[in-house]
């Protein structure tokens, strides 16, 4: 097969290559599957250099979301397999920048009906964390209003279109007027610039009578910020630091406001609530079936062949990209077109 395989930490993407390496051999329990998609993360940036928290033994191939169809199921006698070959599935697990990948049960999913492998590539990471968020964290409803920063992002258009579905008003944030324009092309009801001081202003002008928003839904670090437009009884989800910096918060302000600041760690919810993942994943194929969700993937530039994994990851950490920046991986055999 092909793949991105790291021997050493580097420095950046462009220090990335694709090099031949043995197909992987799936162990009993893993499903072996050739990778028609891959979807880029932050993380992987920050696991090509040693920066990250999950960081496996020397050599490893690099990336993590991606789609494809099963080569070959589990060999194990414990349980009939989910998926038999040829099905079409997404998931996560390392090794995503290659042509194959060998990959454990309960990280797959089927591909949505109708759906392109591309936009598929993008969800399993994405999606679960801003419907758990949403719907399981905040309890959203009917009438509720939402500012969702860094809106055009994989996150970001994920809690806009899930807000949307469950009828609420939807105020999104970014940093160019690109971004805004997209946010507002994936149902966000109003858009506003975050870099203007005042932001928190215009925000509440938005809301009835000025009172502000129900729940705030921050994958950036503006909690505190965020505080200054919220409801009263508000729910403000704690999902990601992007800008860098962790917050340190006031807790008078919480107190004053009666509002509720919870995080989400979707990634744990395998370990600690198990059975909270398959409701995630019921409410978001529901989702999916009513076309009330899309794909998300950035389509100002296309990216084909693991070899423009380096060009679709610096457009990743440089930010000029919004959605999910995802690489078409074609087999051999196959086109790169």
């Amino acid at each position: 097969m092909k793949g991105i395989q790291i021997k050493e930490y580097v420095n950046g993407p462009d220090d990335l290559n694709v090099t031949t390496l043995p197909t992987p051999t799936p162990k009993p329990n893993e499903y072996l599957i050739a990778i028609h998609a891959s979807a880029t993360n932050f993380f992987d940036l920050l696991q090509i250099r040693g920066k990250y928290q999950h960081q496996p033994p020397f050599p490893w191939v690099a990336g993590s979301e991606f789609s494809g169809t099963i080569v070959s199921a589990p060999t194990s006698t414990s349980s009939t397999p989910k998926y038999k070959v040829g099905d079409k599935v997404f998931g996560a697990t390392q090794g995503g920048y290659a042509t194959h990948v060998a990959c454990a049960e309960e990280r797959l999913r089927p591909v949505p009906r109708g759906w392109s492998f591309q936009d598929a590539a993008g969800l399993f990471v994405t999606a679960p964390t801003s419907y758990a968020g949403l719907v399981v964290r905040a309890g959203i409803k009917e009438g509720d209003w939402v500012l969702v920063h860094a809106a055009a992002g994989g996150v970001g258009l994920a809690a806009v279109q899930i807000a949307k579905a469950f009828g609420a008003k939807v105020i999104a944030t970014a940093g160019t007027q690109h971004k805004l324009d997209v946010a507002k092309s994936f149902g966000a009801d109003y858009a506003i610039d975050y870099k203007q001081k005042d932001w928190p202003e215009q925000v509440k002008k938005l809301t009835p009578k000025g009172r502000g928003v129900d729940i705030v839904y921050d994958p950036v670090g503006l909690i505190a910020q965020s505080m200054k437009c919220t409801a009263w009884n508000g729910r403000l989800l704690v999902v990601g630091f992007a800008a860098g910096d962790i917050e340190k918060l006031a807790t008078n302000r919480v107190l004053l406001k009666n509002v509720s600041v919870v995080g989400l760690h979707w990634g744990m919810y395998a370990v600690n609530e198990p059975d909270m993942v398959e409701k995630v994943w019921d409410g978001l194929f529901k989702l999916m079936d009513e076309n009330k969700y899309k794909g998300t993937v950035f389509s100002d530039q296309e990216y084909v062949g693991l070899e423009s994994v380096p060009a679709a990851l610096k457009a990743l950490g440089g930010r000029k990209s919004w959605g999910k920046v995802v690489v078409k991986v074609p087999q051999e055999g196959q086109s790169k077109i």
